[in-house]
């Protein structure tokens, strides 16, 4: 999906957020009876979810169970990675089909930052990082990113704006590590070729900066004397990643790989894990669609995929779950006779809000469990 670097901004940007927000109490409510409206069958709906294994993920399950019936059967893996070699155990255990992609995120809103989450079951309940998952991924990144952040320096050379990058940066072959696009920062580079130094220091050299990168800090960021770090005016356009996985299982992997091209924007961003759960639900509505229209245990079968992100709000002390919220990205629909379709989010939320936020057909939970606690024994006979 991010295979351009020139089309990522733009695919990021697009994940719109304001507005678009669903409360999951209102959101399943409209899932189901938008599964109705396609024609599935109620009772007959065997829903599942691709979540993160993350406790916070639970209260959205609770409220799936509740709506549909059924315990959602389990698609996914830690991050929101989709396991799509489990369609056929998935469509095996129902008439009709949902499965809902999330990747989630932690949003604290007394400091309204994204990213944390408040663990209710820990000794001093404190907030720690949300998805975890992505959070350990980005941390090797960004260690990347604050090295040639600190060691490209801005300087003035024999009074002509200049640029001091650091060996380490330079030095090539290297098989991972930060890559700099080096034509936007210095002068005459061309691809991966630099210019000869206008002077060399003890670890690093000095190039001429490029107009580009003038253009775009101004004359007034480089000191008149010493030098200054580039700090955060080194943009997503002026870098990229390359790291390799080390799993024996590809999907350990997956993860990291959706965001690898990404990257650079979400460590640019002003919120980086949310921009992180962006862009992994998109890699993972587009992956999971296409291995869906290509499983035989799909054919003919009503199906509804429905991807987005879980923004899991803290809960305050004495609240036993978060206030989730869905954002919706697309949606894939079949129908038995063949036909498909896809919902872009504009569309999808239209969809959704053309049908009702409530349900009859919700079960007693509560008194689901009270039935069962009153059922006779049953001998189970080796």
């Amino acid at each position: 999906m991010f295979s351009h670097r020139a089309s990522i901004a733009s695919a990021l940007h697009s994940f719109r957020l304001d507005g678009r927000m669903l409360c999951y109490n209102n959101f399943v409510p409209k899932l189901y009876n938008w599964c109705l409206s396609l024609g599935f069958t109620p009772g007959k709906i065997m829903p599942s979810r691709a979540f993160c294994s993350d406790e916070s993920q639970g209260f959205p399950i609770i409220l799936i169970a509740k709506q549909f019936g059924a315990f959602p059967f389990n698609h996914g893996r830690v991050g929101g990675i989709v396991s799509v070699d489990r369609h056929g155990p998935h469509a095996d255990h129902g008439k009709d089909l949902l499965l809902l992609q999330a990747s989630h995120v932690g949003y604290e809103p007394d400091s309204g930052e994204f990213g944390v989450y408040r663990r209710l079951q820990s000794e001093n309940e404190h907030l720690s990082c949300s998805c975890g998952k992505i959070g350990r991924i980005i941390e090797w990144y960004k260690t990347e990113y604050d090295y040639a952040c600190e060691n490209i320096r801005l300087l003035r050379h024999e009074g002509q704006l200049a640029v001091l990058i650091d060996y380490q940066l330079i030095a090539s072959p290297r098989a991972q590590g930060l890559f700099l696009l080096f034509e936007n920062l210095v002068q005459g580079a061309v691809g991966e070729t630099l210019p000869p130094p206008l002077s060399t220091r003890s670890t690093g050299h000095i190039f001429a900066a490029s107009s580009h990168l003038i253009a775009r800090l101004g004359v007034d960021t480089w000191p008149q004397t010493g030098s200054v770090a580039i700090g955060q005016h080194l943009a997503a356009e002026d870098f990229y990643f390359q790291h390799e996985g080390g799993h024996l299982d590809p999907l350990q992997d997956q993860l990291e790989h959706n965001l690898l091209a990404p990257m650079p924007w979400i460590l640019t961003s002003r919120h980086p894990l949310l921009t992180a759960a962006c862009a992994n639900t998109m890699v993972e509505f587009d992956r999971t669609f296409r291995s869906l229209v290509q499983s035989s245990a799909m054919s003919g079968r009503n199906l509804v995929f429905v991807a987005g992100v879980n923004i899991d709000i803290s809960p305050n002390p004495g609240e036993n779950f978060p206030l989730t919220k869905f954002v919706p990205w697309a949606a894939f629909l079949q129908h038995a006779d063949g036909r498909r379709e896809i919902l872009e989010q504009d569309e999808l939320i239209e969809r959704l809000g053309s049908v009702a936020g409530t349900s009859s057909a919700q079960i007693d939970l509560e008194r689901s469990i009270a039935l069962m606690a009153q059922k006779p024994a049953v001998d189970v006979r080796l």
